[in-house]
């Protein structure tokens, strides 16, 4: 009985997750994989989820960008100076997040200018047009941060003029968070992940180490290279759109969804559809 009540919870609580939504039955099925003795545990892991809906994201990406505007409007610059750039690292959601962020928040009638970080040329011509001023990164969520340093560095080849840089994201896990901070990039967000709030993570003591070890079983049989997902991370963000590769395996579930079946598979994990 508590597994359905908890299924049916899980269900609206996560609702939206667009590579494969969410039900309750699917919800039950998920805990029933685990170990008789575990299956508590697995929820009590569900319960750490920080889940970021369409609405929460769209809601986060204005409200620190309307800080951002207002912090640069007050120090002389207009928003005309400021430049949005999008952010092409390996599986990245920064241009989806970007348009997100320019409809909601009204920037293109503000006059604000548009730039993909790889577009080396048009980087260059508009910050020489613009002279002084912002540029601004719009991703959702930034693990390690090495991917998108390398986008940044490899884009900052070609910048001209006097520009600070910023980062809008709704999530920034602790590790990148610092990495950025040493490029002189500040980060607006929502939440800063924390090593400690990752109940897999060799750092948190949220569960017992028996525990934690128990789980940590499940994740490798899952997969057994990337059991804590991408170095070992373990983070507990998803978002709307796909769940990060730095997420325990228990919750993508395995490549195609079999043996075990994930809650929050990404999407290259799902089974390819036959056409025909």
């Amino acid at each position: 009985m508590w597994r359905m009540i908890y299924s049916f919870r899980a269900a609206m609580r996560f609702g939206g997750y667009k590579p494969k939504p969410l039900t309750p039955l699917s919800a039950s099925r998920w805990i029933k994989q685990f170990p008789k003795q575990d299956r508590k545990l697995a929820v009590h892991l569900l319960d750490n989820i920080y889940y970021f809906s369409e609405k929460r994201t769209q809601k986060i990406l204005v409200d620190q960008n309307a800080a951002l505007m207002k912090r640069l409007v007050n120090s002389g610059l207009t928003p005309k100076k400021f430049i949005y750039v999008s952010v092409h690292d390996a599986g990245s959601s920064s241009p989806v997040m970007l348009n997100l962020l320019r409809d909601a928040a009204g920037l293109e009638r503000l006059g604000c200018k548009f730039v993909d970080c790889r577009d080396s040329m048009r980087l260059n011509k508009t910050m020489n047009e613009v002279g002084v001023g912002a540029l601004i990164y719009v991703d959702d969520f930034i693990g390690t941060g090495n991917q998108f340093c390398a986008e940044r560095d490899f884009a900052a080849k070609s910048f001209i003029g006097t520009f600070s840089e910023f980062l809008v994201a709704p999530s920034i896990c602790e590790e990148a968070y610092y990495q950025i901070g040493e490029r002189g990039i500040e980060a607006f967000t929502g939440h800063v992940h924390y090593k400690a709030e990752r109940p897999l993570h060799e750092n948190s003591t949220i569960f017992a180490e028996e525990e934690k070890e128990r789980l940590e079983l499940v994740c490798k049989g899952v997969n057994n290279k990337f059991g804590l997902g991408y170095q070992k991370m373990a983070t507990m963000v998803v978002l709307y759109r796909n769940a990060p590769n730095t997420v325990p395996a228990v919750l993508r579930g395995s490549l195609n969804q079999t043996p075990f079946f994930g809650i929050f598979p990404r999407t290259t994990d799902l089974p390819v559809r036959k056409i025909g």
